[in-house]
């Protein structure tokens, strides 16, 4: 057989990213090796606008037929189900993992299935601010945060395995995701983020999006002084605060009447 065409592994690497990122199940052949989510990672600000405006869809029609808090609530309960709650469970682990005492015992944690106190706490605190950060926001610019945070938090993983090292250098998923994300994917992401962020929201998107990835830059920098580089949860966690970022600024430019 002959080697694979390029448009072929693109499409290949579009199935791999929608599949990790969501459980819609796309047919298709993904890609193979334990590189292939970093090699796919190019795709994953697209699938997060491609979620985006299934939230948005979600969004209206969810007002047609309840209030606007119930609504918000049963919004935010598809974003995480549609992504099978990946993220939220990388957020936990990683806030467990900083009750070690080392980065060794740290990673030992974070790698254990069960869910502590911290952990817990913090999908709690985490649900409770994205709930009431929507809830306070105008119908029309409640959408617009429902398509632009999925875009950002998918391309906070990119940024960050570019900008540090992992904690655990040729083991785990974490480790190849982070060797095999090139610049050119970084480079995609970040215009794919600042098109949709301008688009959405012009100009206020544009901040919302860099407040955003600038929270997750700021936990991946934490992380890695506390860890000795990332793991593949501290890169879950940092989807869920780029996230997190987005939806606090728009929050807060409603608050201002800037929006």
């Amino acid at each position: 057989m002959g080697a694979p065409r390029p448009g072929g592994l693109a499409i290949r690497g579009l199935v791999t990213a929608i599949r990790f990122l969501t459980i819609v199940p796309v047919p298709g052949r993904a890609l193979e090796g334990p590189e292939a989510l970093g090699r796919a990672a190019g795709w994953f600000p697209l699938v997060g606008l491609a979620l985006g405006g299934c939230l948005w869809l979600a969004h209206r029609l969810f007002s047609l037929a309840f209030p606007p808090l119930l609504a918000t609530l049963l919004v935010l309960v598809t974003w995480k189900l549609l992504t099978g709650g990946i993220h939220l469970d990388g957020l936990a682990d990683t806030l467990d993992g900083l009750t070690g005492r080392d980065p060794q015992e740290r990673l030992a944690i974070m790698r254990d299935s069960r869910i502590g106190v911290f952990g817990a706490l913090g999908l709690i605190v985490a649900i409770l601010i994205g709930f009431l950060a929507l809830a306070e926001l105008p119908g029309t610019v409640r959408g617009k945060a429902f398509l632009l945070a999925p875009v950002v938090g998918r391309h906070a993983p990119l940024h960050l395995a570019r900008a540090f090292q992992p904690a655990t250098p040729g083991q785990g998923s974490g480790s190849a995701f982070m060797k095999a994300v090139t610049l050119r994917a970084v480079s995609i992401g970040a215009l794919v983020v600042i098109v949709a962020a301008a688009v959405i929201l012009w100009p206020w998107g544009l901040l919302a999006a860099g407040i955003g990835i600038g929270l997750a830059w700021g936990l991946g920098r934490f992380l890695s002084r506390r860890l000795g580089g990332l793991a593949g949860d501290s890169l879950g966690a940092a989807v869920e605060v780029g996230e997190m970022g987005v939806l606090l600024a728009f929050a807060a430019f409603s608050f201002l009447r800037w929006i």
